[in-house]
């Protein structure tokens, strides 16, 4: 149910969009890609075409995702001790089942240590997302969280999906515009109506909740954008197919030389250099999530990227499918 103050302000809908259940065909096409204009891993700006696709109406939901592991019995990454071979030095007691969960802290010294507010707690999962005395019985329409890379996969694997490329899902979430700020227009709260579930306040000691949200929301509670699409900003970020690099490349000089359906970078590229002992390599993540503001991260735009280490699960990523059939011959799985 769209909030009162918000529910006015539905784009007009793209004419080429068709829907089939919970996915809507995307038609594929040639659009700027990143920006140049914000973070530098954004840029360059460049060129970039996409074939057709159908693509999740909204995030995987709790009820989605409870589903799946009715019926697969799978187990998340964060529901599983870490492998000890895989983190080097680290302490036998602190490798224990769990997931990281944004805590407000009282106070900060620095938005450069997030360690201030996230913490990596025993017994968080998709089941228990602010930790163990905490579950989803009334969030079935929220975007499920704590789910690593794997589980995103598996899930895809299991509704007979695949995960979005960064172009895909980039294409997407600019709903037909292209060269807006936002996946709704140039301004982030035109008239004063929130677009999206974001921070409002001083993060992360003061959240105004003026968007009526303090942490997740349910998936539609927000305005599609111009191809019908919940939450392609703010909620939670979602997981992409891609493997990180730091810049995109540089723009085509002719029009024939215009990257088609591109892959993004190398895993051998997407480990974290400030870690060089731990060699987890690392996923795109898009669409900036509840805890972005604009006094620490203005990644609520369709631009915007973030790396996320394909072991790592917390309480503010989540992910979408899609499917690469054309729109004309086949129809998206039941």
């Amino acid at each position: 149910m769209l909030r009162p103050d918000i529910a006015s302000a539905d784009p007009e809908p793209d004419d080429r969009v068709q829907t089939d259940g919970d996915m809507v065909w995307i038609p594929g096409g040639t659009f700027r890609m990143g920006s140049d204009q914000h973070y530098p891993e954004e840029a360059p700006s460049h060129r970039a075409s996409v074939d057709g696709f159908w693509i999740d109406r909204t995030p995987v939901t709790n009820a989605q995702f409870r589903e799946f592991v009715r019926d697969t019995g799978h187990i998340t990454v964060a529901e599983q001790p870490p492998d000890p071979a895989q983190y080097p030095g680290a302490l036998p007691d602190m490798l224990y089942a769990g997931s990281l969960v944004f805590c407000p802290p009282r106070r900060v010294t620095t938005l450069r240590d997030w360690s201030q507010w996230w913490t990596f707690m025993r017994g968080a999962n998709w089941r228990r997302p602010y930790g163990p005395r905490s579950n989803i019985n009334v969030l079935g329409s929220h975007p499920v969280v704590h789910v690593a890379y794997a589980d995103a996969l598996a899930y895809a694997k299991w509704a007979g999906k695949e995960l979005p490329t960064e172009a895909e899902w980039e294409f997407a979430a600019r709903g037909g515009l292209e060269a807006e700020e936002y996946a709704w227009g140039n301004a982030l709260t035109p008239g004063g109506r929130h677009m999206a579930n974001t921070w409002q306040g001083n993060f992360p000691l003061q959240n105004l909740c003026e968007d009526g949200f303090d942490r997740t929301s349910p998936v539609t509670a927000f305005p599609p954008n111009g191809y019908g699409l919940y939450d392609m900003i703010g909620n939670v970020w979602e997981w992409t197919a891609d493997w990180w690099s730091a810049r995109h490349e540089a723009d085509a000089t002719k029009p024939c030389c215009i990257p088609q359906n591109p892959r993004g970078g190398r895993e051998d590229a997407s480990y974290d250099s400030c870690q060089p002992a731990i060699r987890i390599p690392r996923k795109v993540l898009k669409g900036g999530s509840h805890l972005c503001a604009p006094n620490y991260c203005r990644r609520y735009r369709p631009a915007a990227r973030h790396a996320e280490p394909i072991d790592t699960s917390t309480s503010h990523v989540g992910f979408r499918c899609v499917v690469r059939r054309p729109a004309a011959v086949s129809h998206p799985p039941d």
